[in-house]
This record gives structure tokens, sequence and C-alpha cells, in this order.
């Protein structure tokens, strides 16, 4: 027989990588298997936002949003590389929420979550102040304006696994768990290799169902469990539009049907704008943003903007399923964003799974999965609530350091431009100078495959971070798909196949960095 791990985890999405690093933490071993790529599904198509969600306050869901107010500086702290303050513009639009009830949901927003280091909200008037020149002229004279925080969702469920792998967590991606099933108090996990067709067995003591999308799916393999909940798919698209407006705030909008949009600065040269909010059916892999969505996008912000937009100007678009709990709410946009977990043990081998729970709140909902599974996990105690405190790979500086490393590290290699030297930074870190190694020039790093993207770095990405294929990289890893050309992303594919990118890395990316 093999090892027997204390615990195993299916779904490499934000909420089953941090439920591996923390126990990994704790001095369990831990194996995940996620049958794509990390973050390959809803923890990438995010609004990218690390938010306390001011409109659940209308819905009463105080403890969610406290607890969310709370995380928000926690994991800036812990991530400065990756999260940051970002300001959002509240115009007033009269003849939907009146501007009384705008400012007592900004006083609670500012003051449940013990807010410390971002700054508080202001009054703002949109007809001197330079946040009011892109919005139409004459229509909106009142506004507010509050902090939260923007996040690289993907970069964020990578580190997380990263760290988790190195504190001696197994992560398998393109690992599929096809059937499930408890043997003498032990769950065993039949796994299929996406790539290879390989079949193997995983034996543990405690299992964790974070397949998100997929919660159902995963009980219905074998597991000998008839939930009591369901899980609620609601589909969220977003639309990405070269740069509306010259200043660093985002905007949120309120819209007609009660639902509200942002528009985010989003990669120096882009707006991002979403979400939308609608039920879904079918293959969660398969969502795309559709037509009607689109243009309900572009309509809900070109209400505020004096420059209207349009279906033609989108240059990306992107679309995720939400696995919500299942709380019954009539509409979508009333549907509860809080977790639920489910505690099932049958043979007395702990089952555990996951419905609902937002990004910003995934580090507590991973405290919390391990105190469900306090009794059964011989680490459990150890180490209580250490991730709160321990940096993420790379996130080791201050909140504010990121242009004094960017300047170190243009010191230490001169020939990085000002633009590559701070997106690296914001992508790696101190680890930036792990992907750069002893390079003295260019030349060094290797091939160019285009904005900024090299050899080098791709190398790094293939043995630390599980990167398999050009999609990986340029959409996950980073998001310079937006800037390179198809021609470019086919190209580093091809190079990624001749590289024997696939199963060489994926044995050789659980150690240590």
């Amino acid at each position: 027989m093999g090892q027997v791990f204390d615990l195993a985890i299916i779904g490499g999405g934000i909420n089953g990588c941090g439920i591996a690093r923390d126990a990994a933490g704790r001095g369990n071993s831990v194996v995940l298997c996620e049958m794509n790529d990390l973050a390959s599904a809803t923890s990438s198509w995010s609004t990218k936002l690390i938010h306390g969600g001011l409109r659940y306050l209308e819905y009463f869901e105080f403890r969610l949003v406290r607890e969310a107010l709370i995380e928000r500086e926690r994991l800036w702290q812990i991530a400065p590389h990756i999260i940051g303050p970002l300001r959002f513009v509240l115009p007033h639009h009269s003849g939907l929420r009146p501007a009384w009830r705008l400012r007592v949901g900004l006083f609670l927003y500012d003051y449940i979550g013990g807010r410390k280091l971002l700054p508080p909200t202001r009054s703002v008037d949109l007809a001197q102040d330079e946040v009011g020149k892109p919005l139409i002229p004459g229509r909106f004279s009142k506004g507010f304006e509050y902090s939260d925080c923007f996040v690289d969702d993907a970069r964020l469920v990578v580190l997380t696994a990263r760290d988790a792998a190195d504190r001696g967590a197994d992560i398998r991606t393109r690992t599929r768990v096809v059937q499930v099933h408890r043997q003498d108090g032990i769950w065993q996990l039949t796994t299929q290799d996406t790539l290879t067709g390989a079949r193997s067995t995983i034996e543990a003591r405690a299992l964790v169902n974070a397949a998100g999308p997929w919660v159902e799916a995963v009980l219905g393999s074998g597991a000998g469990v008839n939930s009591r909940y369901h899980v609620r798919l609601v589909q969220g698209s977003h639309i990405v539009v070269p740069k509306l407006y010259d200043h660093d705030r985002a905007y949120i909008f309120q819209n007609a049907d009660g639902r509200i949009v942002f528009a985010i600065p989003y990669q120096r040269d882009f707006t991002l704008i979403g979400t939308t909010d609608r039920d879904y059916e079918g293959d969660p892999s398969a969502v795309k943003a559709t037509p009607e969505e689109i243009a309900y996008l572009c309509d809900a912000v070109s209400a505020y903007f004096a420059k209207p937009v349009k279906p033609s100007d989108v240059v990306w678009t992107f679309s995720g399923v939400r696995p919500l709990y299942d709380d019954g709410a009539s509409e979508a946009k009333a549907a509860t964003r809080d977790y639920v977990f489910e505690l099932d043990t049958p043979g007395g081998a702990p089952l555990l799974s996951i419905y609902g729970g937002k990004i910003t709140t995934y580090r507590r909902l991973s405290e919390e999965a391990l105190e469900k599974l306090g009794s059964y996990l011989k680490g459990n105690r150890a180490k209580e609530g250490w991730t709160a405190h321990s940096s993420l790979p790379g996130g080791d500086f201050a909140i504010d350091g990121a242009p004094a490393l960017a300047a170190e590290l243009q010191r230490n290699y001169p020939f990085l431009s000002a633009a590559h030297a701070l997106r690296l930074v914001h992508a790696y870190g101190t680890r930036a100078r792990n992907v750069l190694g002893s390079a003295r020039s260019a030349a060094d790093l290797g091939r160019d495959f285009g904005a900024t993207l090299t050899e080098a770095e791709v190398r790094y990405l293939m043995a630390q971070e599980w990167a398999v294929s050009a999609e990986d990289i340029v959409w996950r890893r980073s998001k310079l798909g937006l800037r390179m050309t198809a021609a470019e992303i086919a190209a580093l594919g091809e190079w990624l196949t001749a590289h024997h990118a696939s199963q060489q890395s994926r044995q050789q990316v659980g150690g240590r960095a």
C-alpha cells in the first residue's frame, strides 16, 4: 500500500488551494487534484475584486459583508504584489437608490469591518471633481467615493497552491477524479491523467469536495452521500474595452433593474466592465458571454459615460459560472454569496462539501473547513489561524513597496524596461529575481515571445507554477493575451509542445521553490 494522505482535496480553485495551503501549514499530509489547470473555472473569471460587497447590505447579509471587509486588508497585507487598493466612485442617480440610503450603506461599509489601512468614504462634487469628467455632462452632480481592493484572481490561486506545495502539499493538475469510494474508513480516489489517460489511486483519511460547479457531480461519483444541499449555477460575464478614462478610480453604476455594474481600470490600457447575473444550465466549462450580455453591459455603462460603449469596442470577453448555495432566492442577483459546508461521515470517513463562497473570503472559509474537520486531522490544532499573517510567495514586502521593488529590479537587471520590471513585480513580487536568475542581458532570458514574455519566464512558470499550455500562461498566469498577437500565442504553444511541457513539468512541479 502506498501513502495514505491525511487530506485529499478535489478542486484546484481558490477554495481548494486555500484549504490545501492551510492544512499543509498545520502539518497535515495533503494531496489536491484538479482536472484542468489551476483557476481554470470560476476562480479566474471574477470581477478581480477583493471587496466587502456593498450591494449585499441590501439583502441584510451583514455577517458576510463584515467578514469580507476584515479579510480585505488581511489579504492585501499578505499579497501586496497582486492585491492593492482601489477607489470606487458611486454616482447618485436620481430615481434609483436615494442618497440617504447610499450614505447609510457606505457608513456601515466603512466601520463594520474594522477598516484601518484603506481611506474612508468621501462625498464628491461630480460637476467639479475630475472623476465626473468622463460622465454625461449635467446628468450627475452628486456622488460618493469609497475604498475596496483589486486582485489578480488567477495568480492568487496559483500562489496559494505554490505556498501549499512549498509546505509539502502534493498538487496534481490535469488529474481528474473519476470515482470516489470508501473502504475500511479510508477514502479511495481513482484518478485519470487527462493528458496521458493513465489511471492511479489515491488514499486519504479525509476528503474535501471543493469542485465548485461540479460539487454535486463529485457526490454522484460513488461517494455514497445523499446531499441535503444543492448548488445554484449563476453566470457572470465581463467585457474588456480600451481605456475609457485617464484617472485611476473605478466606477460602480446603479442600473434600472436594481443590479450594479462596475467599470474598472484594467492592465493599464483597458477598462473591465461587469458583471451580469443569470441562472445557467449546461456544462459549466462551456459558458461564454452571450451577445445579449455584451449589449446589456454596454448599455449599462453608456447610461453614465459621455462616450457610449458599443459591442464593437470590446476586445475580450470572459464568463464564468458561480456555484452559489441554493437558498431559494427568486432572482440570481439575490442569491446568497455566503458559503455553506456539508459534513458527512459515511463509514466514519469524513467528506466535507463546499457550496458557494466568494474569492474575498476564501482564507476564512479555509480556516472554517479545517475547524469542521478538526477531530479527523492530526495537525489541525497546530498553527491555528496562521494564514492571516504569512505572506504568499513573493509577497514579503511592504504594501506600498512595489515601485521601490521594481526600481531595485532595474538596478540589478539594467536591461529591463520600467514597464517590464513593474509587470514582473506585480506578478511575482520578490520572486521576480527567481524568474530572472543570473541574466546579464536580455539575450540571457532566451526567446522573446512578445509583450515582454521571455523564455526564462515561461520556463519558470512550467517548473514552479504548473503551466502547461499557452492559455495557462497568457490568460491565467498573466493577461498578456491582451497584448500578444494570435501568431505570437500560437508560436508559444508550439514551443511548449516541442519542449515536453505537459507531463515532464507536472511530475517535477511538486518540489519546493
